[in-house]
């Protein structure tokens, strides 16, 4: 009996691909003879895929911020068969001072980008488990590693994801169920010019919050340097290997970054080795 890494033909279900990585993938993983239970909020976006694949692709109309939602969705794509691979990707960012973001902006950076992926994998992991494997991909972002001002409430929805998924991974690794966190740094999906914006305040206008915000004002994707279809290609090529790794870092913006943040907290850990040992109970 194949397992889910070497099926001919497997079915993945997509969050949030109307656009960007999201249609990538999809249009990916169609393009290569397999099935897709594809998720939007825009009925007609997926159209002219539906046209091309016919009934290897269905799209679903789905709000992942409504758990309600989201079970029946999930419940109707596993009547239909198996699914073998999912794809955690629907996301947005605020961009703004934390002192300036409103309740309603955090909750909802929270739902979409923290909440929704736990529920979602958590809802795949019995069946995946009963099947015999299977895998989960969570679009992450170098912002689930690094912090930069203005974008608070997105690096904790990230750094929660990355958390979560890694401490799943070790849950499930006996059930042949492989998660992966993918990393992206700046990437021509159209994310910048989707960017919401708190109202900004005179304290922070002429700070690195103003500066961050300004420059992501006025920026467009032509300064990025992700391929998002390269992307997409990568992503598929661990949904074929054995063992693939936790995390997938994608960019050379996102490796120099991570590495740096990454360095400097180890460095800063180590001049803490002696305090740390210091608050043990002396005998």
């Amino acid at each position: 009996m194949p397992t889910p890494s070497d099926k001919s033909v497997r079915h993945w279900f997509v969050t949030g691909a109307s656009g960007g990585l999201g249609r990538h993938l999809t249009e990916y993983a169609l393009q290569r003879g397999d099935r897709v239970t594809a998720t939007v909020r825009r009925p007609a976006a997926l159209e002219d895929l539906r046209e091309a694949y016919g009934d290897r692709l269905t799209v679903e109309i789905l709000d992942v911020t409504r758990p309600a939602d989201v079970d029946t969705v999930v419940s109707r794509t596993l009547q239909s068969g198996p699914v073998d691979i999912v794809v955690n990707n629907a996301g947005y960012a605020v961009v703004g001072a934390a002192e300036e973001m409103t309740v309603e902006q955090i909750r909802d950076q929270i739902e979409v980008l923290l909440l929704a992926p736990m529920l979602i994998t958590r809802a795949f992991l019995k069946p995946m488990r009963e099947q015999g494997g299977g895998r989960i991909i969570q679009i992450s972002s170098m912002g689930g590693q690094i912090g930069i001002p203005t974008g608070s409430s997105y690096h904790a929805g990230k750094w929660g994801l990355e958390g979560f998924t890694e401490s799943v991974s070790r849950e499930v690794s006996d059930f042949n169920i492989h998660l992966t966190l993918v990393e992206p740094g700046g990437t021509r999906t159209g994310f910048v010019s989707a960017l919401h914006y708190t109202t900004e305040t005179a304290a922070y206008r002429d700070n690195a919050v103003g500066q961050t915000r300004h420059l992501l004002e006025t920026a467009d994707d032509s300064i990025l340097t992700g391929d998002p279809a390269k992307l997409a290609s990568a992503i598929y090529d661990t949904t074929r290997r054995p063992n693939p790794p936790l995390r997938l870092t994608l960019g050379s913006d996102t490796y120099d970054a991570i590495h740096t943040a990454l360095t400097e907290r180890l460095t800063a850990l180590e001049t803490q080795k002696d305090l740390a040992a210091s608050v043990a109970f002396t005998r």
